[in-house]
């Protein structure tokens, strides 16, 4: 990056932090925490820029010495190889950041291919990214489900929240497990003690704290019920369910967790406003030919980005050629080493991009 370009980010770090100082900037907590998220995100660059400009300057200092020292020749060797790993730190802070990567997401997930073993698999999903969320002290709330027969899940809508003003969020952690899940094992329906292959779909989609997409109220139908458990039975005795339909596109949103009509009413908009803004960011991505990770669109096992094999207690991510041998502490929330393995390839691709 040009010094003027860097120069710029300084100048800008230096006026978010005067921004920040003025306590009539707190009034609006939500500029504040717009304000605080940049600031948070720029600091690791402003901190990696001095840290450099110190090193070029110490490198400079002591080749002038060793001229006449050479006790200053090890020092200038040693910064001579800082030198470059802080440049390329730094341009690793420089490359373009997700605009989501704060943001909180709804995650959803359907059972496909393989039945009620499918819908059973959901489930394991469902309580993985539940307790991967508890170690990460994210807060989550199940704002629809569909339950199966036998417990597992026909469909789940689940929201996850962060802590607060983080730069790397919910969005930047969950992000990449969008696809199709494969499991293999023997259904706890199976008799004769085969393994079954079935799967079911995730998707996720970020929750901006500021919605782009405006709706239009007249292109919106809104059904109520009566809120199901398992096997359709009725838990309710009002009509607090609630159910959106959005006419242009064909999406349905159903909310029935929260207390009243007019709450869920009001969250199963929200779900809807974060799945037209992620179809309007994918075709927005398309058009800019930009290669985004697509998610699933239809539950078909040969269509998978990860694969549970139970008898080997095996992970596999089919996208990075990821493979691990702890399948059961994965499921129980251990879901960091996939995660890691998933940013690492990303993070290469975006400098490989940079550099060409």
């Amino acid at each position: 990056m040009e010094s003027s370009s860097l120069r710029g980010l300084l100048d800008e770090y230096a006026e978010l932090e005067q921004q920040l100082a003025d306590p009539s900037v707190h009034a609006d907590q939500a500029r504040a925490r717009k304000l605080g998220r940049r600031y948070a995100e720029l600091a690791p660059v402003v901190k990696a820029l001095n840290e450099l400009e110190s090193a070029r300057s110490d490198l400079a200092t002591a080749k002038e010495l060793a001229v006449e020292d050479e006790g200053f020749a090890q020092e200038a060797s040693q910064l001579q190889e800082r030198v470059p790993a802080l440049e390329a730190r730094l341009t690793e802070l420089l490359l373009p950041r997700d605009p989501y990567d704060a943001s909180d997401v709804v995650l959803e997930v359907k059972s496909g291919e393989g039945g009620e073993e499918s819908a059973l698999f959901a489930a394991d999903l469902v309580r993985m990214y539940l307790r991967y969320a508890e170690r990460q002290g994210w807060k989550v709330e199940i704002l629809d489900a569909t339950e199966s027969d036998l417990g597992g899940y026909k469909d789940v809508t689940v929201s996850v929240k962060g802590r607060g003003n983080e730069v790397n969020g919910v969005w930047s952690r969950l992000k990449f497990e969008g696809g199709v899940h494969r499991v293999q094992r023997v259904p706890a329906t199976e008799s004769q003690g085969r393994i079954h292959t079935s799967a079911a779909g995730v998707l996720v989609y970020p929750e901006p704290e500021e919605i782009e997409v405006e709706i239009d109220p007249n292109e919106l139908r809104i059904d109520v019920f009566r809120s199901s458990g398992p096997g359709g039975q009725s838990v309710n005795t009002t009509d607090s369910a609630v159910r959106v339909t959005h006419l242009p596109t064909g999406i349905v949103v159903s909310c029935q967790n929260e207390k009243s009509q007019i709450q869920n009413r009001a969250r199963a908009i929200q779900v809807l406003q974060a799945r037209l803004q992620a179809i309007a960011e994918e075709e927005a991505a398309a058009k800019a030919a930009d290669a985004r990770r697509s998610q699933v669109r239809t539950v078909d096992r040969s269509e998978r980005v990860r694969t549970y094999n139970f008898p080997e207690n095996r992970i596999s991510d089919h996208r990075v050629n990821y493979k691990a041998y702890n399948l059961d502490q994965v499921l129980d929330g251990d879901l960091d080493g996939v995660l890691d393995a998933l940013r690492a390839a990303d993070r290469e691709e975006r400098l490989a991009a940079a550099q060409s």
